[in-house]
C-alpha cells in the first residue's frame, strides 16, 4: 500500500485499488482484535484529535484504534486550545506536526483540514467535515460487504438530504467499487454538481453508475441498501428553516412502507448515526433485522483504525 506518510482528507486521494486495500486491510485488523492480537504496530506514536464537533462514535473509534496498536491519544477539543482564535490555524498547524506523529479534524470547513495537511508536515485524517466524511464511507462500504461478500453491482439508495457530507462521501465511494448508487431526494436537496460529475467519470471506469431520482417509490425498487442520514444537520438544529426542512423531508422516511417497495426481501437498512428515530427513519425500521447500523458503527473502529495502520505504520 503507498498510503504512509499521507493525508486522507478525502476519498479523492485514494485510488479504487487503494481503497479496496484499505478494506482488506480493515477486515485482516478486525479479525486480529477478534482473537485477541495486537501487534501495536503503532508503538511510540503520537496522535492528536482536533475535534470543534461533538462525537461520540468518530472520537471513540479512533482513540481505541490508537491505543490498541499502541499509540498515544491526545483530545484538543475547541475549548482546550486556541485553535483560530488567538493563535491562527497556520500557526497551530506548524506547532503541533511538530509534536505529533498524526492529527486528526473533525470540524466545519474542508479548507480547516486542507490547511491542517499542507502545513504540518505530518498526516492528517478527516474525521469529519461540511462538505466530507470519508471515513463513514469506508466503514459503510466494510459493512455492505461483510454482509454481501461483495460490493460492485449493488444497488444502494440513499434517502432524504442528499446535498450533505455523509451522502457526498457514500456516492463517491460507491462509484469506485462499482456499485449503483440512486439518490433519492426532492430536486433542492440533490448532491452537488461538482461531486455529481466526479462521481459520475468515476462509475465510467468502474462500471458503476449513479441516478437522481425524486420519487421514493421508483427509487427504491430493487435496493439491496436503503442509507439515510438526520435531515439537519449538527449545529443547524436551531436554523430558521428547521420546520420547512422536515415538512420537505417526510416523504423519504425509511419506513416499512418503503422497505416493502423495494420489492425484495433482502434490502438492508444503514444509517450513520445519531438518528432521530421517527424522523428520517421509523423505529420499526432502525431496530429490524434488516438493520446493519451497529454493525457499521463498529467498522467505524476497524476501518479507522486500517487507515492509521496504513499512513503510520512501517509494516502491517
Amino acid at each position: 500500500m503507498t498510503l504512509v506518510g499521507k493525508s486522507f482528507l478525502s476519498l479523492r486521494d485514494v485510488s479504487p485499488f487503494e481503497l479496496r486495500e484499505l478494506l482488506q486491510l480493515a477486515r485482516q485488523l478486525k479479525a486480529e482484535k477478534k482473537a485477541g492480537q495486537f501487534p501495536h504496530r503503532l508503538q511510540n506514536k503520537n496522535i492528536a484529535l482536533l475535534f470543534e464537533k461533538m462525537s461520540t462514535r468518530t472520537r471513540s473509534a479512533f482513540s481505541v484504534a490508537c491505543h490498541d496498536e499502541g499509540a498515544r491519544v491526545d483530545f484538543l477539543g475547541i475549548g482546550d486550545i486556541h485553535f483560530g482564535k488567538k493563535e491562527s490555524l497556520e500557526d497551530t498547524a506548524r506547532v503541533l506536526g511538530r509534536f505529533y506523529d498524526g492529527l486528526v479534524y473533525r470540524g466545519f470547513a474542508q479548507k480547516t483540514v486542507e490547511t491542517l495537511a499542507q502545513l504540518s508536515g505530518v498526516p492528517v485524517w478527516n474525521a469529519l467535515t461540511d462538505e466530507e466524511h470519508p471515513t463513514q464511507a469506508l466503514a459503510f462500504l466494510m459493512t455492505l460487504e461483510e454482509h454481501f461478500s461483495h460490493l460492485a453491482g449493488l444497488r444502494v439508495v440513499y434517502m432524504g438530504d442528499a446535498a450533505n457530507n455523509v451522502a457526498h462521501s457514500l456516492m463517491v465511494a460507491c462509484a469506485m467499487v462499482g456499485a449503483h448508487f440512486v439518490a433519492c431526494a426532492p430536486q433542492a436537496y440533490m448532491p452537488a454538481t461538482e461531486q455529481l460529475n466526479y462521481a459520475r467519470h468515476l462509475c465510467q471506469e468502474t462500471g458503476g453508475s449513479l441516478t437522481l431520482d425524486p420519487n421514493p417509490q421508483t427509487a427504491v425498487r430493487g435496493a439491496d441498501a436503503l442509507y439515510t442520514d438526520v435531515w439537519v444537520s449538527m449545529g443547524f438544529e436551531n436554523g430558521p428553516d428547521v420546520a420547512e426542512r422536515v415538512s420537505v423531508l417526510k416523504p423519504y422516511q425509511v419506513n416499512a412502507a418503503l422497505l416493502q417497495a423495494t420489492g425484495v426481501s433482502h434490502t438492508v437498512f444503514l444509517h450513520c448515526l445519531p438518528a432521530n428515530k421517527g424522523m428520517e427513519v421509523s423505529s420499526e425500521v432502525f431496530e429490524s433485522k434488516q438493520s446493519l447500523v451497529f454493525e457499521e458503527a463498529e467498522n467505524r473502529l476497524h476501518t479507522i483504525k486500517a487507515l492509521l495502520v496504513a499512513g503510520l505504520a512501517k509494516e502491517f
